[in-house]
């Protein structure tokens, strides 16, 4: 049997759709499609039941799928063993963040660079209606992000800071001279959602869909960075939830930032794809958890 139709397999029977298993292995729908008719016809009988709306394994297929994983993961976690133990810390490590360089951001890599000065971080921004797309693509190498992160690719660290949120308003907006709201009343302030391929998930934790009792919160559109987001916010067009250090950041004549209480916490962690795990990318996590926890260094 061929390894990417196995590869193929694995992934499918994670995310049981065509389209987005095409999207993880850098793939058409078709050519998954392709690889799936193969490798049943090496199997032998039907692995998924497929219809226009639904994919399931079948019995056979989850038999397969138990006796497979065993092997399939060590030999996924040789390669990458490999791969790290081939890479010294040094050369380049790209690191994805969101909008903003927060001071869990450059705290993080100063961090990094003090412990390892032969490695070369480059900062690359990371829009918030596709969080995860420049990790897949190769673009980055670990990326901050919101935690938790549920996609069965990717790895994720610590959580480096607990935050609360403020929402973002305009000064003319009638909530801008309040010196806090409750999370229920965001059920009357319509919220500026993300377009793009970010997630569900994602989109209802930058722009939930209903407040912690289950009103609903209506939606202002949609925008794919925070910056467009800022610029629909002065001028009055809905609201936008932001974490406080982003909030203060962003402090803008046009825009009030209202604490907002009720919510989760907004929580910052570090994310990488499994199979590209590297000694630097281990290393750069460990240093931003040791940062996050008041400047020690976890041994590398």
């Amino acid at each position: 049997m061929e390894f990417r139709e196995l590869e193929c397999f694995v992934v499918l029977s994670e995310e049981l759709h065509f389209a987005r298993t095409a999207e993880r292995l850098y793939l058409s729908p078709g050519r998954v499609s392709q690889l799936m008719r193969s490798l049943e016809t090496r199997v032998g009988g039907r692995l998924f039941h497929r219809t226009s709306r639904h994919v399931s394994l079948t019995p056979l297929g989850e038999r397969f799928l138990a006796d497979l994983r065993p092997s399939y993961d060590g030999l996924a976690n040789a390669v990458s063993r490999a791969k790290a133990a081939a890479r010294e810390v040094t050369g380049v490590i790209r690191i994805g963040f969101l909008a903003t360089p927060t001071k869990v951001v450059t705290g993080s890599v100063r961090a990094f660079e003090r412990r390892y000065p032969g490695c070369e971080v480059e900062l690359v921004e990371i829009p918030l209606s596709n969080p995860f797309g420049k990790l897949r693509a190769g673009q980055v190498d670990v990326a901050f992000t919101l935690l938790p992160v549920d996609e069965p690719d990717l790895a994720t660290g610590e959580g480096l800071n607990r935050v609360s949120y403020r929402l973002g308003v305009s000064v003319r907006h009638p909530l801008a001279a309040r010196s806090s709201i409750d999370a229920e009343e965001l059920a009357d302030v319509p919220l500026i959602g993300l377009d793009g391929p970010a997630p569900r998930a994602w989109r209802e934790r930058v722009a939930p869909s209903a407040t912690p009792s289950g009103r609903p919160i209506p939606l202002a559109g949609t925008v794919a960075t925070s910056q467009e987001g800022l610029t629909q916010v002065a001028l009055n067009r809905g609201g936008m939830l932001f974490c406080t250090p982003t909030a203060a950041h962003h402090r803008h004549p046009d825009i009030n930032f209202i604490p907002v209480t009720g919510l989760p916490p907004s929580i910052l962690g570090l994310a990488w794809v499994k199979a590209g795990e590297t000694a630097a990318i281990r290393a750069f996590n460990e240093a931003a958890v040791g940062h996050a926890l008041g400047g020690v260094v976890l041994a590398a």
